[in-house]
């Protein structure tokens, strides 16, 4: 029988097929070829591949024309997060719907809807124990309810991501009950172990990522004679990447998320992807060989969609994350950069960024391949105080010091603290202790409207959009967190509900305050003040084209450790973003800024002139300017 002709939509995927094997076949060779089932994944994987394209809706196959037209479309300023739970941003999946006005009005183009895949029952890790990859969490619709929202997103321009954990399932998942019934086949999707003989042997070099709540790695399961690797908490089941048909089932989920309108899967926990005896089994060579891999499969067959990388980790060790060496440019597209939020919350501690732009400066390049940074001062999760030992040398500080007295300080121990926090996950051993609070409320906002303080609060207000304009301009994608654009406080209301009461990071995840969003235009609250100074700060970065995230980002000496400053070095010429971290006036010499490149004196982010007071430029507390 002759061979059907190809049509065009043959000819793309064949195109595209051939633009990225160069990225796919040697990592799947390398991790995989020496197995006498290699030949037969090949082929499955490239069928996967071609029906996942051949079921893509052709909206979503247009979409993937102007995103191969426009690679760059990601690191555009037009670009603005925003990030919330279903549930308590407004009830359901159709309770989005209501509210796309909101967010289009503060200027949103990117939407993270925090775990909504189906968890498992009871306790799941805040929705990351995914039981079905493939259905929505009943409690916030349907999968046609979901489809029904990227939909009226996309056709607002704004791009939806979603959560999709690569590490691990939840025990009651298909895969899981098949491999705890004995069936062999899915037994090998996990890492299980006959004794805990291995298990011991692994927990040699091993961390504990919930010490307290889900201590070990390992769990025994006598009901199937089994030891299971469960590195974050019991429920959650270790996939096994060292066996291609993982690789094969999540493609499969990839495809079918794409192709119901996902623009940005968030990878979560890839560090521990891959394991290797005698090591922490995290960030090994083999998990960047995966993820360039699976990047592959995406640019192959659904060429829209980008990763966000989830690796909370060092900055030596975050970067490959983005693409590194071999990996450059096709790995990552998105990652978080943690370490601009802690050193964020330790300036405005310290009153002193010289920490801050010795590790921004020490620590990461000024530009990335075809990748940038989710940056962000809040989110989800608690705070960890991820400052060295050897960057606090830098600084003549101690580490184990200088991480004791941010925690005291943002808990409110510290005397003359502004600040309102809770302690998460303190670590005996070392005496690191974590902190959960709301943006507003670490930044002073509660403690000042409690103390009915009218200074206190509009400083309170000047730090919080100090903050949101920090992350607009570093480079890369800022990310709000919902509520922040509304200086919402922390919600002590999680204590009376058991299942959040042993988790304090419920304090910073408040359910969204409409009717504060409702008067947003009215007023002089501090939440209209910051509503309307974030929605001008996303427009002000729209229309800044220097803040491009693919233009470099370089740390710069403006003549004082209450400024941090950084140039964004643009082809037309550079924008030099200074943030006074202090309460005080602060001034800095004319000839020095000029000296940086600086020519018009204009800030961009006020879209006014800048007054020169005999040869000096005077910023307020807590002033932020975007210099051209």
């Amino acid at each position: 029988m002759a061979k059907a002709p190809s049509t065009a939509d043959d000819d793309i995927f064949d195109l595209r097929l051939k633009r990225s094997a160069p990225d796919l076949w040697p990592m799947l060779d390398a991790l995989y070829g020496g197995r006498p089932d290699y030949p037969g994944f090949r082929e499955a994987l490239l069928k996967a591949l071609r029906n996942g394209w051949k079921a893509r809706p052709a909206d979503l196959k247009r979409l993937d024309l102007k995103r191969d037209l426009e690679p760059d479309w990601f690191q555009r300023p037009d670009m603005a997060g925003y990030v919330f739970y279903i549930d308590r941003f407004n009830g359901t999946l159709r309770g989005i719907l209501d509210k796309l006005d909101y967010l289009e009005d503060l200027g949103i183009t990117y939407v993270h809807l925090m775990p909504c895949l189906k968890p498992r029952p009871g306790d799941s890790d805040g929705g990351y124990s995914v039981m079905d990859y493939r259905a929505i969490n009943p409690a916030f619709g349907t999968m046609t309810d979901f489809e029904e929202v990227s939909s009226a997103l996309r056709a607002r321009g704004i791009s939806l991501c979603v959560d999709l954990v690569l590490n691990h399932t939840a025990k009651e998942h298909a895969w899981a009950r098949k491999a705890a019934k004995g069936d062999p086949t899915y037994q090998d999707y996990y890492l299980m172990f006959e004794d805990d003989s291995l298990p011991r042997r692994y927990e040699e070099t091993l961390v504990e990522v919930f010490p307290d709540n889900a201590p070990g790695n390992f769990t025994r399961y006598p009901q199937f004679g089994k030891w299971v690797w469960t590195t974050f908490n019991e429920h959650q089941w270790d996939l096994n990447w060292a066996n291609p048909a993982v690789f094969l089932e999540i493609v499969e989920i990839m495809l079918f998320l794409a192709n119901r309108g996902v623009e940005v899967l968030r990878l979560d926990a890839v560090a521990f992807m891959w394991k290797r005896m005698g090591t922490r089994c995290q960030s090994e060579p083999e998990v960047h060989m995966l993820l360039q891999a699976l990047r592959a499969c995406s640019r192959i067959a659904t060429a829209a969609v980008i990763h966000l990388e989830e690796a909370i980790v060092s900055p030596s060790e975050m970067l490959p994350y983005l693409g590194r060496g071999r990996h450059d440019g096709k790995e990552g597209n998105l990652a978080y950069h943690n370490s601009l939020m802690v050193q964020f919350w330790s300036s405005l501690a310290t009153r002193d960024t010289r920490l801050m732009s010795h590790v921004m400066r020490t620590h990461f390049p000024e530009w990335l391949t075809n990748a940038t940074f989710a940056t962000y001062i809040r989110c989800h999760d608690d705070i960890g105080w991820a400052v060295t030992d050897e960057d606090a040398a830098a600084l003549h500080l101690s580490g184990h010091a200088h991480r004791a007295f941010l925690s005291e300080f943002y808990v409110g121990d510290f005397p003359g603290s502004f600040a309102r926090g809770a302690l998460f996950q303190v670590n005996e051993a070392t005496g690191d202790k974590r902190i959960s609070g709301s943006f507003a409320s670490l930044a002073g906002l509660e403690q000042a409207m409690e103390a009915r303080d009218a200074a206190g609060v509009e400083t309170a207000v000047q730090r919080i959009l100090m903050g949101h304009a920090l992350i607009a301009s570093y480079g890369g994608i800022p990310l709000i967190y919902m509520g922040d654009e509304l200086a919402l406080p922390n919600d002590y209301g999680y204590l009376d509900v058991p299942e959040h009461a042993h988790d304090s990071r419920w304090i910073h995840r408040p359910q969204m305050d409409w009717q504060a969003a409702a008067t947003r235009h009215d007023g002089n609250s501090p939440a209209a003040q910051v509503f309307w100074g974030t929605r001008h700060i996303l427009a002000r970065r729209k229309a800044t084209h220097a803040l491009h995230a693919a233009f470099p980002v370089r740390v710069v000496d403006c003549g004082t450790g209450a400024v941090f400053a950084f140039l964004r070095q643009a082809p037309t010429g550079v924008v030099l973003c200074l943030f006074n971290f202090t309460e005080n006036w602060q001034h800095l010499a004319e000839d020095r800024i000029r000296s940086l490149g600086v020519e018009a004196m204009h800030d961009a982010l006020s879209d006014n002139p800048v007054q020169i007071h005999e040869g000096r430029i005077a910023l307020p507390p807590y002033a932020r300017i975007w210099l051209t």
